[in-house]
């Protein structure tokens, strides 16, 4: 009797197995709801283009495409910014900061939700990650450097801060609609400068900085007729 309770069990997971295989593989594919092309003002920031490592292009997808730069304001303050846009396969195009930031040598310090209210009144869900780096001088002393990283995701019509619900909406609108969303996956940074460089800007002015210069990137990025800018709690609710 239990001889034929296991195999009853075997052959069930097998066929839920199975029916991976069976799957749609999404043939239409819909844009992201944001431009690729980072805007070269922000404000009265000024940004200059920079590279994306050899890694980063070994590791991701072939298809993934990317858009970098870092922005300079008038007071010498430095923000990065860099949108990954996901290929076809959403396993192998984009991950989260958690997962790739340990590699680079950043230790992580703190997770938290932050919602940035931008200039139509919307309010954009992110996620901040408070990071540390320990660093040598050039007279060998070693010192520790703070990092603020807000990121977010935003595909055809949706927008979160979180990766678990991006892979969530994704599956359910490859297997349930048959099309596949193009993630684009964002993130600012900028490194708490107070008593290593000028000018000097602690964890809540960074901050502060950060989600100021976010609230006038993002609508110079959202494509006409996009969703980037829509609340993404409210999607979630309703997609789901």
């Amino acid at each position: 009797m239990i001889t034929k309770r296991l195999f009853g069990v075997e052959l069930l997971l097998v066929a839920g197995l199975s029916t991976v295989f069976l799957l749609p593989q999404a043939p239409k594919t819909k844009p992201a709801g944001i431009s690729l092309k980072l805007p070269i003002w922000v404000g009265n920031w000024i940004g200059d283009d920079a590279a994306v490592t050899q890694r980063e292009i070994e590791v991701l997808a072939k298809d993934t495409q990317f858009a970098r730069k870092v922005y300079t304001s008038p007071e010498g303050d430095i923000i990065s910014v860099s949108i990954v846009l996901s290929g076809d396969d959403m396993t192998t195009s984009i991950h989260r900061p958690e997962r790739c930031l340990p590699a680079q040598g950043w230790s992580l310090i703190n997770t938290s939700q932050r919602t940035i209210t931008l200039p139509n009144s919307v309010p954009l869900k992110t996620t901040r990650l408070s990071n540390v780096r320990e660093m040598t001088a050039k007279d060998k002393q070693r010192f520790l450097v703070p990092n603020l990283t807000y990121y977010w995701f935003v595909g055809y019509n949706q927008t979160t801060p979180s990766h678990l619900i991006r892979t969530m909406l994704d599956l359910h609108d490859r297997i349930l609609r048959g099309y596949n969303q193009r993630w684009a996956y964002v993130t600012v940074a900028a490194t708490v400068t107070q008593g290593i460089a000028r000018p000097e800007r602690t964890e809540a002015e960074t901050g502060a900085m950060i989600e100021d210069f976010v609230g006038k990137l993002v609508p110079k990025l959202q494509r006409p007729g996009g969703g980037a800018l829509l609340e993404s709690t409210k999607l979630s609710k309703s997609t789901l």
